[in-house]
């Protein structure tokens, strides 16, 4: 009961400390209920922890100076049990809104696109067997309510990403964005890479018109990523990649020679071509069987 009494009591102090932070017309004059926002991640109530995810995020841009401190109560978060993790996730583009952070958000949204499905495969090896089919139906349910919240948290950094970037004239596209952490994963060949894979997939290349903008620059920037990426990928994921690349303007049919060019010494470069067979044998592949996976005249080439 003493328990059950402290822990409402400290989630009664953390509304209180959010109403205060809401009221404030000023509130860089109350540093002091943020960081006692942000110290509550070290305790041991759940509901306080639930709450702080959803308070730390909110006030974020409202102290700077705490910042880091803020960042690294979240990535804590994310350690944390699946209803706190759920929440700090979805808290995440509203840090990312500080142009500082996004990279190395989008390069944790990344790593908890595994996060739960490690959890279902645990949680499988172990009940399965054992006949309990209601908690493998409800195991399911919740890794897909994370991989969801995973998503749009990533899309919506990236979007937010992208609409920084156009207002702010001469940006150049570095380390700072949201794209890059999530490629990186894919040029390393880590374990995640094949989540990563998937959610370009399915969730970034069929929205290019919308992301990449501008688009003759932002084209040129996600090819070098692409290009960088396919290092060690499988043959379908290859393919996956070359169609993508096809898809874009700077290689479009009105495209000049050299991007085409371009494409084929991708192609090269992953068959490693000077490798396995003579000049004569490279330059057959690449007029024929190239040129035609591609959709391209041989003739043009």
């Amino acid at each position: 009961m003493a328990t059950a009494n402290a822990d409402a009591a400290e989630v009664e102090r953390l509304y209180e400390l959010g109403d205060r932070l809401s009221s404030a017309k000023d509130k860089s004059q109350h540093a002091a209920d943020y960081e006692a926002i942000i110290a509550s991640v070290k305790g041991q109530n759940v509901k306080a922890k639930q709450l702080a995810a959803q308070l730390i995020p909110r006030y974020f841009r409202s102290f700077p100076a705490l910042g880091t401190f803020a960042m690294e109560a979240m990535f804590d978060l994310v350690e944390m049990e699946e209803l706190i993790r759920i929440q700090a996730i979805r808290g995440f583009p509203l840090l990312g809104k500080d142009a500082e952070f996004i990279s190395k958000i989008a390069d944790i949204l990344g790593q908890l696109l595994t996060s739960g499905t490690a959890f279902l495969l645990s949680f499988l090896s172990s009940n399965v067997k054992c006949g309990y089919a209601s908690q493998v139906l409800s195991c399911i349910s919740e890794e897909n309510v994370e991989r969801d919240a995973v998503h749009k948290a990533l899309m919506s950094l990236i979007r937010q990403d992208v609409k920084t970037s156009n207002s702010i004239p001469h940006m150049h596209f570095d380390t700072s964005d949201s794209l890059q952490p999530l490629f990186k994963h894919v040029e390393s060949g880590s374990e995640i890479r094949e989540k990563i894979i998937c959610f370009l997939r399915d969730k970034v290349f069929p929205v290019k018109a919308e992301l990449l903008k501008p688009q003759a620059e932002m084209e040129r920037y996600i090819t070098d990523l692409i290009k960088k990426s396919v290092q060690d990928v499988t043959g379908l994921e290859f393919k996956l990649f070359m169609d993508f690349l096809r898809s874009l303007s700077i290689f479009g049919d009105t495209a000049p020679r050299e991007s085409f060019q371009e494409l084929i010494e991708i192609i090269q470069a992953q068959a490693d071509l000077d490798a396995q067979f003579d000049k004569i044998r490279v330059q057959s592949l690449t007029k024929g069987h190239f040129g035609s996976w591609l959709g391209l005249d041989p003739a043009f080439i």
